[in-house]
């Protein structure tokens, strides 16, 4: 029971992007196009998922027998850091066209909150191994359904008729906004 609550207030109720407002760049960046979205949401999942084991890892088996712990941030960092050029180097040989979609923002993964979050939140709550894998990917999933949801309602706002001053950014914020209020929703599921 404790793993499926884990696994709905990840994806729902506190969602990284839309309740703890972390990944917010790759969010508005990627979300043009629902393929790049995919995309992203699958290099965030592998990314994210296996740098929060990694860095359980690294915490429980080097930082804290040792003492070391002060060293958790910029280990984690590094550990993120490698994760993400795995998967710049699977995508720039497996899929070129997605590689080329997901631009910039895919080495901006390193740098993208929501898995240092992820890192940080797994060892602040003293998860298991089992648990931090749990949690970490149904986090990625999270993040993934938040931008595959504003991602789709972006292509069809932009074949809407809007008013010319909120054409582009301000639409897609106060989209964004009305997106993070109706997550707010799932508040009270768990606690």
């Amino acid at each position: 029971m404790n793993i499926l609550l884990l696994v709905i207030s990840a994806i729902f109720v506190n969602n990284f992007v839309l309740a703890r407002f972390l990944g917010i760049c790759p969010f508005l960046g990627v979300s043009k196009k629902l393929s790049t979205a995919l995309g992203m949401t699958g290099a965030v999942m592998f990314v994210m998922t296996l740098a929060s084991i990694a860095s359980w890892l690294v915490y429980h088996l080097l930082l804290k027998p040792f003492d070391l712990v002060f060293l958790q941030t910029i280990s984690f960092i590094l550990i993120i850091a490698s994760m993400v050029q795995l998967v710049e180097l699977a995508l720039q040989k497996l899929s070129p066209p997605l590689y080329r979609s997901l631009g910039i923002f895919l080495p901006l993964i390193t740098t993208n909150c929501a898995v240092l979050g992820c890192a940080v939140l797994v060892v602040q709550n003293d998860y298991s191994l089992i648990q931090t894998t749990v949690f970490a990917l149904a986090a990625a999933v999270g993040f993934g359904l938040s931008l595959v949801l504003f991602s789709g309602i972006r292509e069809v706002l932009a074949l809407a008729d809007t008013p010319k001053s909120f054409r582009g950014t301000a639409i897609a914020l106060v989209t964004a906004g009305i997106l993070s209020l109706s997550f707010m929703g799932f508040a009270g599921l768990v606690k």
